[in-house]
């Protein structure tokens, strides 16, 4: 009854902020201090211990990205073997990989979470911290971010159609948060550049807590091997004898639902796919992790899987033939694989013009834009024949030249000292 209470409270509240700019800055504000004010106290007499070190990926949803890579890596390190090492999760209990043995789980946004904020040497996160964690001056914040980017980000957007957040708002999200760092991670030179402008890192820091050693997440695209990707398929059930498409669209700043969070509406036609290429392919199905709607694919059984709650996208990058993606950043991690990538992009004069805009220009893309559904049957059907290998020479030659199987151990050797 409390939480349900609390949702419409939460939702009226939510209601009232995203139309009244005012009433939000206040009410952002009043809820900021109180927050701090709790931190502050539940950690008050802590000392940070040199040897705990604090895991988070994507705010507590998922065991994944550089957090994982780099906390396997360390689990691999004898310096490492007396450390205690903590992560976080919205639902401790329900991650069960067998790498986990090794830490200790807590739950996102507990007591014990701050506490361990409040004392861990080492935060290493994929996404801002919360806004009013306070850090000491003697803890480490590495910040490994969670993507190449193609849209812009934090000062650098000119204009977004954000439902939750104006322009100052969201930098003012960017700047907080960056104030904090220690470390930030890049894979490449264009990265380093559109972070520190994002993050406003000039300003704030000096050039070198940039750690331009390639993503440490994409070791594992140098390190599979076919074992793995049996696995992975008997694990969900996927046929030997069909083609796999991984269609992993973007969110949308402006589709946002009070008390819930951000939506997404599919504006494909599934009954086309399946017919068209139900007897060659199957389709899996990833929403971004920021989306809060489900997807009821039932009438698509056998056809279309839904592997949104997959912890780690690189599960279903090397088991796929083919990425068809439209703004996310997946398809530069899925590059280094070289195979086939189609950019739906549906709604590109909405989405470049009205909503974030573009650090690069859409014809270094590895890979064709498409914008009507019956030629992206068409490339489908053709995938098997689309020759990109120059294009992904000069994309991969620019944006992922550093990614190769060991940029975990070269990031772990720069940000901590044993």
């Amino acid at each position: 009854m409390f939480y349900k209470i609390k949702r419409i409270a939460v939702k009226y509240i939510m209601d009232i902020a995203i139309k009244n700019q005012y009433f939000r800055k206040i009410a952002r504000k009043v809820h900021r201090m109180v927050n701090k004010a709790y931190y502050f106290l539940i950690t008050l007499g802590l000392t940070t211990d040199d040897k705990i070190i604090l895991f988070q990926s994507y705010m507590g949803q998922s065991y994944a990205c550089s957090p994982k890579a780099l906390y396997i890596q360390i689990c691999q390190m004898d310096e490492f073997k007396d450390f205690t090492l903590v992560w976080a999760f919205r639902n401790p209990d329900e991650k069960v990989d067998p790498d986990l043995i090794k830490c200790k789980k807590v739950k996102y946004f507990s007591t014990e979470y701050f506490r361990y904020l409040g004392k861990s040497k080492y935060w290493i996160v994929n996404v801002r911290v919360p806004d009013h964690v306070i850090k000491k001056k003697d803890q480490i914040y590495v910040q490994c971010w969670h993507g190449t980017p193609l849209k812009k980000l934090g000062f650098d957007i000119d204009d977004g159609n954000n439902a939750v957040y104006t322009k100052k708002e969201m930098a003012d999200k960017y700047a907080n948060d960056a104030k904090k760092h220690n470390f930030f991670l890049s894979p490449s030179a264009f990265a380093s550049e559109k972070f520190r402008s994002a993050f406003n890192l000039n300003q704030l820091h000096n050039h070198d807590i940039i750690i331009e050693e390639g993503y440490p997440r994409n070791d594992f695209l140098f390190l599979y091997n076919e074992s793995d990707v049996k696995k992975i398929k008997n694990k969900l059930n996927i046929p030997e004898n069909k083609k796999v498409i991984l269609y992993a669209p973007t969110w949308r700043d402006n589709q946002y639902k009070s008390g819930y969070g951000y939506t997404y509406s599919l504006n494909v036609n599934f009954d086309l796919w399946r017919e068209k290429l139900k007897e060659d392919y199957i389709v899996l199905f990833r929403a971004h992790n920021h989306v809060t709607n489900n997807f009821d694919f039932a009438k698509y059984e056998d056809f279309i899987y839904d592997v949104t709650q997959i912890d780690d996208v690189n599960d279903c990058y090397i088991i796929s033939d083919l990425l068809i993606t439209d703004y996310s950043s997946v398809f530069f991690d899925y590059a280094n694989l070289r195979r086939p990538i189609l950019f739906y992009m549906y709604d590109l004069d909405e989405y470049k013009d009205r909503m974030r805009g573009f650090y690069i220009d859409l014809n270094e893309l590895p890979g064709p834009i498409i914008e009507n559904e019956m030629d992206l049957i068409s490339y489908i059907l053709s995938s098997s024949e689309i020759d990109n290998q120059e294009k992904f020479d000069r994309f991969n030659n620019k944006y992922n030249y550093l990614d190769d199987f060991d940029s975990s151990r070269r990031v772990i050797k720069k940000i901590i000292q044993v």
